[in-house]
């Protein structure tokens, strides 16, 4: 079985692949001084929770926190005696290669974004990922990540409020009963998501006409169902479109020998 796993910089995601479904998902916040046993006991304890006998075999690694990968290596190498496939490194090849400005590095949640989104859905794709930054990424006919947008994250956005507004109180991030807040509380949750909303749909809106073809609109991450009943945003929502991706670029290499 497969092991994907997507570090970013808040939240680690492992999910086991049985080559044809995800058997399950499991969530940690990121550390990058979390060692390879403390993974393993993490991991390992919540199999044992949701009583799942799996034979781990490989494992694919997507982290836009280079310090965790070391750690993560260890963890593959000592417990599953394999060589880990981290994504965006030698030894790991991408089934389309991304056409940016030279010299530029792509992301690799946005690189298995891109591999996910074009197995679903063909290409012509933008990919909203709703992390800890707000990214749209643009995925071309062929497949090929051309470039994107990076917006800062809602939770961020909130967070950056609250300690730069010492009046402001931190709240939750939900979509209000109206646009007029009548209470500081529903004024920042108005003015953060209907921000967002406009946000994303103002962004969307200039990726089109730049591209100058129909494209489908895909969201994922965390926020992406929150968002989706704000207005009519996206096309389709896919929670698991980077482990999916993860996935994708697994099978690339391990068919190619």
């Amino acid at each position: 079985m497969l092991l994907t796993i997507d570090c970013g910089n808040t939240n680690t995601v492992f999910s086991i692949w049985d080559g044809e479904k995800f058997l399950c998902t499991l969530r940690t916040s990121t550390h990058h001084s979390r060692t390879a046993d403390a993974y393993f006991t993490w991991y390992s304890t919540l199999v044992k929770h949701y009583g799942l006998d799996v034979d781990i075999t490989d494992v694919i690694i997507s982290s836009t926190v280079p310090r965790v990968v070391f750690n993560l290596r260890v963890f593959a190498d000592r417990f599953f005696d394999c060589r880990p496939y981290v994504v965006g490194k030698p030894g790991c090849d991408l089934p389309i290669l991304p056409r940016v400005d030279a010299g530029t590095g792509v992301g690799p949640d946005r690189l298995a974004n891109a591999a996910g989104a074009f197995d679903r859905h063909g290409g012509d794709v933008v990919v909203v990922d709703f992390g800890t930054a707000t990214n749209f990424d643009v995925v071309a006919e062929d497949g090929a990540y051309v470039g994107g947008v990076i917006a800062p994250g809602v939770n961020l956005s909130l967070e950056a409020l609250h300690q730069g507004a010492a009046a402001l109180p931190h709240v939750d991030i939900t979509q209000p009963d109206k646009v007029i807040g009548t209470n500081t509380v529903g004024c920042i949750q108005s003015g953060v998501f209907w921000g967002y909303v406009g946000l994303i749909q103002g962004i969307i809106a200039r990726i089109k006409d730049e591209y100058g073809r129909p494209m489908k609109v895909v969201g994922t991450g965390g926020l992406a169902p929150l968002f989706a009943t704000g207005d009519m945003l996206f096309d389709t929502i896919e929670d698991d479109l980077t482990m999916h991706g993860l996935t994708v670029i697994y099978n690339y290499n391990k068919n190619r020998g």
